[in-house]
This record gives structure tokens, sequence and C-alpha cells, in this order.
């Protein structure tokens, strides 16, 4: 068992293989789903002087306790949700609910009123159904603001959805006329 650091610091490693640089480590992803098979991903550490003791059973740990829920485990493979930097990972359209949502920071706010949601250095705009993953979000970098997005308005302006599982939606981007700024209630 892993504790707390331990367990936040292998998942950054897995981030860095699964989302970001999969080469680095020889790893080749499944061009679909971004996966690779998980005794793939347990070589690729143990090759890492500072991970030669991970075993898949520390995988499944990080995979079962991560509070963003990145990574998803099915028939012994594993891959990265959502996130990827590198090569596009190809999600199929999907219905989300009505309204979504997405945390970002006061710097950033104007630029986004004006000209929308881009992925930045990512390949998808990522927007969640609640608040939750939102507020993780955009808590990272500053001031939070959580937008609400018009998913009506969205499809009308031809934005398509995917969805990467566990209430995370994606988009290639989102215009700023979709996106108003939610008002949080003073307690």
């Amino acid at each position: 068992m892993l504790n707390e650091a331990m367990e936040r610091s292998l998942s950054k490693f897995m981030s860095k293989v699964l989302r970001h640089a999969p080469e680095e480590f020889g790893i080749t992803l499944n061009p679909e789903d971004g996966s690779c098979p998980v005794s793939v991903l347990v070589e690729a550490a143990n090759a890492q002087p500072k991970w030669t003791w991970v075993k898949q059973e520390h995988i499944e740990q990080v995979v079962r306790n991560s509070d963003k829920q990145r990574y998803a485990l099915e028939d012994g493979r594993i891959r990265a949700r959502y996130g990827h930097s590198h090569n596009k990972v190809h999600y199929a359209p999907g219905e989300p609910p009505a309204v979504l949502y997405h945390g970002t920071n006061q710097r950033a706010l104007p630029s986004i009123l004006k000209e929308g949601l881009y992925p930045m250095s990512r390949q998808y705009v990522h927007l969640s159904e609640g608040t939750h993953f939102a507020t993780m979000a955009g808590s990272r970098r500053g001031e939070l603001v959580i937008l609400t997005i018009d998913v009506m308005r969205a499809k009308q302006a031809s934005v398509t959805f995917y969805y990467a599982g566990n209430e995370v939606w994606l988009a290639d981007h989102v215009p700023a006329v979709c996106c108003s700024i939610l008002e949080m209630k003073k307690e």
C-alpha cells in the first residue's frame, strides 16, 4: 500500500507517460483510445531508477484513488481519460447534459469571454457535469471562476461533445457566446 505522497508522485509519473510523453519511456499508445497494457506501464516504470519497486497493484491503487479519475483500467489495459498533449486520442461523440461547467481563473476570464474556450496545450477543452471537477481544475492557477456552458447553444454553433468518462466531457472549442459566469452563493 502506498502512502499519500508516494501515490501522488506515482500518479504524476503515470500522467507524464499516459498523457504527455509515452515515447520518452518506449511506449506506443493505442491511437484509438490512448491505452497500453498495464504490464508495459509497469515495465516502463521499473526501468526508471526511482520506480524500480512499482508493481501492478500500485498502479491499480493510483487509478482507484485518483480524485479526478484521470485513469481508466479495463481488460488489462490502462489509459488516461483526458488531458493528453501528445497524439490526439479519439472519442465518440456523445450527448451531454444541458449544462456543463469549466473551471478557470480570473486572469484567463477576459480572453475566454471574448474568444471562447480553446484547448491551449491540450487536445480538447475539458468540461464537467458538476462543479466539483471544474473547481478542482480551475483552482490550480489563481482566483477560481466557474463557467457554465450552454450545451444547446454550443450544439447550434456546431460544437461536438465527446464523453471521456466519469462526468468529464471534451470539446475542440467552445464559443464565447456559450459561456457565462456561474454566480457563487455567498454564505
